[in-house]
């Protein structure tokens, strides 16, 4: 048995486990349903001949991930039929976040709404304003480490041979962070490092997207992708694939030129 189809019956396919933020489910026009064929998850598991659970929301960091690890039944159930995991988290992480993120998280608990619409309005006055400051992120690097760490620990404890893929942050030009990202050396250097320790192959979303990041192909928040990006990105991430030995023979790698339906965005 290969670490490509460990803990999958005879009869099922493996899963591509991907913990993720929004950049992995948003397209140039905004969100998208997991199903969509030209995000980068199944462009991937199209490659690999793979089913995908796709676990995401707008906002995460590597803190949700272990979160979605210890407490999401949909995480639960993936695991044991897993070819391999992703962790697609860093970007929210290493962005300036000069209001504290618990006070963005409990938004949306404001009552009455009238008072909950003006708070929400001050903070999305203030956030691209006080994010020029740079300082501070919304998660420091040691502890985006720290819940990666955990997270990779739990799953070798449950499955030993089960690959883990990690990412590097994104880049992005947005207004609504100040077109700032000087969290993203520190990251870099605690995500590379924790990597090199552990042997976790890595992605760097950067290198993969910057040129449609900064195209007028991408989203025009400026921080989610094209679907040039998502091309990219399912390139790279069957290159990291490769590297961890769960990639067959004959999947070279290749993406197609053009997404299926990316006509229908």
């Amino acid at each position: 048995m290969t670490s490509s189809d460990a803990g999958a019956g005879p009869r099922e396919r493996p899963v591509l486990l991907v913990l993720a933020d929004s950049l992995s489910y948003y397209g140039p026009k905004g969100g998208l349903p997991s199903d969509h064929p030209d995000i980068w998850p199944n462009i991937v598991a199209r490659q690999l001949g793979w089913d995908v659970e796709l676990v995401a929301r707008i906002g995460w960091t590597s803190r949700d991930v272990w979160w979605a690890l210890t407490q999401d039944p949909r995480v639960w159930s993936a695991v044991p039929r897993a070819g391999a995991v992703v962790f697609a988290v860093g970007g929210m992480d290493s962005l300036p976040s000069p209001l504290p993120t618990a006070l963005r998280e409990q938004l949306r608990y404001v009552r009455p709404p009238a008072l909950r619409r003006v708070v929400r309005t001050g903070y999305q006055w203030l956030q691209p304003r006080l994010s020029p400051l740079g300082w501070p992120v919304a998660l420091p690097p040691r502890l985006s480490v720290e819940y990666l760490e955990s997270s990779r620990a739990a799953l070798e404890y449950m499955r030993p041979e089960l690959p883990v893929i990690g990412t590097l942050p994104s880049v992005h030009r947005s207004e609504a962070y100040g077109k700032v990202h000087a969290g993203r050396p520190g990251a870099v250097a605690a995500i590379t490092a924790w990597s090199e320790e552990k042997n976790v192959p890595l992605v760097d979303l950067a290198e993969a997207v910057r040129a449609n990041v900064f195209s007028d192909q991408g989203n025009p928040d400026g921080i989610h992708w094209g679907w040039d990006g998502h091309t990219e990105v399912a390139a790279s991430m069957l290159t990291a694939l490769r590297a961890a030995g769960v990639v067959p023979d004959s999947a070279e790698g290749a993406v197609p030129a053009d997404p299926v339906s990316s006509g229908a965005e």
